[in-house]
């Protein structure tokens, strides 16, 4: 009978033991058998209250390596990363994948490079909007969060544009060198890449302004590659077989990035161009050129992560999808003020 009672309780103690590991089991691996989720949700919770920061990069495609707007709105970007980080308790890096020289196609192979690197978001420079277009799109069917600066791709899929108005960017170089020629004369116009949408729109700007004067005409529109040096080349050679030109609308400030760019006595020939960066600000203390209207450069970059970032982080779309900074009017009375601002931003002080 002992033995009896003993062998039941053994069996009883058996089968409880075997009961306590079969809840242990599915309270390891979750009632449908699959690997357990609440772990993963409580050490994500666990982070979040810790306040663990989340890894963001952002990836930076400007036309060309060399142009100096671009190298601003890498400072601005830069700059932004770091002083946005702890708003958004975040580590965000900038990823700067901007082609040497211009090329769309290499734009194009930049955003599909980040896109397979994973990056949360891109802003793009476009060089010309049809090739870019589509890498934009494909980034953006994978989740990447896109937005275009200073030269826009308005049919792609991106979240919004921020930059300059370039039609009336143009305008506003028309009215300014009308001002400085007396509203008489022949000039002509310096653009850049003719592909551009962003440099298309500002051409036609000083177009249609240059038809409200009847008393000026337009030489000719001189394209050229966007750098200081191919630039200032340009405008010299035009300006050598065409002695009649009697202004200049830049709608780049590209010459006026470096040294001796302009070979006539200041003030012989009226220049108004747009950019106002700190190369650019001597030739206007010096007489060269009447007047600079100063595009947002350094807030490409610092705005275009801002905007980004409010979107990755907060879910919040811009208000608009054509975010508009206005030109600031930089002339000899303001020039010294207003290069001061540039050495804030480059951190020069």
């Amino acid at each position: 009978m002992n033995r009896v009672r003993a062998s039941t309780l053994a069996a009883l103690v058996l089968g409880l033991f075997l009961v306590g590991c079969k809840k242990e089991e599915t309270a390891s691996t979750g009632t449908s058998g699959g690997p357990d989720r609440s772990g993963a949700s409580a050490q994500s919770a666990a982070g979040e209250s810790s306040g663990a920061k989340q890894k963001i990069v952002i990836g930076l495609v400007a036309k060309s390596q060399a142009n100096a707007v671009f190298q601003a709105a890498h400072a601005g970007a830069k700059a932004a990363a770091q002083e946005l980080g702890s708003k958004y308790n975040d580590d965000i890096t900038i990823d700067w994948r901007t082609p040497a020289e211009e090329d769309a196609q290499k734009q194009s192979e930049a955003i599909e490079a980040l896109t397979r690197a994973g990056v949360q978001g891109i802003a793009v420079s476009c060089s010309e909007a049809n090739t870019v277009t589509p890498a934009i799109d494909r980034a953006v069917s994978k989740g990447v969060v896109v937005i275009c600066f200073d030269s826009d791709a308005p049919n792609s899929k991106r979240m919004c544009y921020y930059g300059t108005d370039d039609i009336a960017c143009g305008t506003a170089v028309m009215q300014a060198l009308a001002k400085a020629m007396g509203d008489k004369g022949t000039i002509a116009i310096l653009a850049g890449n003719q592909s551009a949408p962003n440099l298309q729109n500002r051409v036609k700007g000083v177009r249609d302004e240059l038809a409200k004067h009847p008393n000026m005409k337009e030489l000719q529109t001189f394209y050229h590659q966007e750098t200081p040096e191919k630039a200032a080349e340009a405008v010299q050679n035009a300006q050598n077989a065409n002695p009649s030109i009697e202004g200049w609308a830049f709608v780049g400030g590209w010459p006026l990035f470096t040294a001796n760019a302009l070979t006539w006595p200041p003030g012989k020939i009226k220049v108004v161009s747009v950019d106002a960066l700190p190369a650019e600000l001597p030739y206007l203390k010096s007489g060269y050129v009447e007047v600079l209207l100063a595009q947002d450069c350094y807030g490409w970059g610092y705005k275009s992560v801002e905007l980004l970032l409010e979107k990755i982080v907060n879910k919040k779309d811009p208000p608009q999808t054509r975010v508009i900074d206005p030109l600031t009017r930089v002339t000899k009375e303001n020039a010294d003020e207003y290069g001061k601002q540039w050495d804030k931003w480059l951190a020069k002080e």
